[in-house]
């Protein structure tokens, strides 16, 4: 479909005026394309997902057919077996960029929520006093994710760290024993739209990074052992095949 057309078709779909700015994803040059789906939830059916930088901050935005992020998932009041919901960006950076072990998977800016526990405890993204309750308020990790057999055939997880060992991590990685940082860009919604601002040293060489676009759901193991955290649904891949066409200039 071309996009032209594309854009027409979605204009009636979500409201003639959701798609008026044009800073949104789709209207960029070099955005990876995809076309609506009826039959996957509006708001994690991605229409757009783009990368652009100014210097070395880099905005990681996606437009979906419904209200980005309306979406959250449901409280079960324990942590082990809890849903994570997600819109992710995988890049073809490697994971050392951010402060991880250097080549240990692929490295991912994530905006994610899940009402069950609270993994940004530097950062209070409700307001009202107390970091460590606002796991539902939608947030941002760089995560690295690695094929793991123990979730299912040619299923990826949120790569473990394994008892006793000793990894390189971020200075804000949360604690958890998995390879997830909670650096505290705050994604941002307009309409249809979801965006993440983050911020590199000024070393990290970002021409050319690869990058896709995709929703997703994770479940925490009901054990809360390794795997710790699985993908257990992809809603969407922008390019179909996470191939990572998109190219960051």
């Amino acid at each position: 479909m071309k996009l032209s057309m594309l854009t027409s078709t979605l204009a009636l779909v979500i409201g003639g005026t959701a798609l008026a700015d044009g800073n949104h994803a789709i209207h960029q040059d070099g955005a990876i394309i995809s076309s609506p789906d009826a039959s996957k939830v509006v708001d994690f059916d991605i229409l757009a997902a783009h990368a652009h930088r100014n210097g070395n901050t880099v905005t990681f935005h996606m437009t979906t057919n419904g209200a980005a992020g309306a979406s959250v998932p449901v409280a079960t009041g324990e942590v082990g077996g809890s849903d994570v919901w997600s819109y992710v960006w995988p890049t073809s950076l490697d994971p050392s960029v951010v402060g991880f072990e250097g080549g240990t998977g692929i490295l991912a800016m994530a905006a994610t929520s899940h009402p069950d526990f609270d993994d940004t405890p530097l950062f209070d993204e409700n307001g009202d006093g107390d970091p460590a309750n606002d796991g539902i308020e939608w947030h941002s990790h760089w995560v690295v994710l690695t094929p793991t057999e123990a979730c299912g055939p040619d299923a990826l997880a949120v790569r473990d760290i394994p008892e006793g060992s000793s990894p390189k991590l971020p200075a804000t990685w949360p604690g958890f024993p998995i390879f997830l940082d909670s650096s505290g860009f705050t994604p941002l919604f307009d309409r249809p739209e979801i965006s993440v601002n983050a911020g590199f040293a000024s070393k990290v060489e970002l021409d050319g990074v690869a990058y896709d676009g995709v929703t997703s759901a994770l479940r925490v193991n009901a054990n809360i052992h390794a795997p710790l955290l699985c993908v257990t649904d992809v809603f969407d891949v922008a390019s179909g095949d996470l191939s990572l066409p998109g190219k960051l200039h």
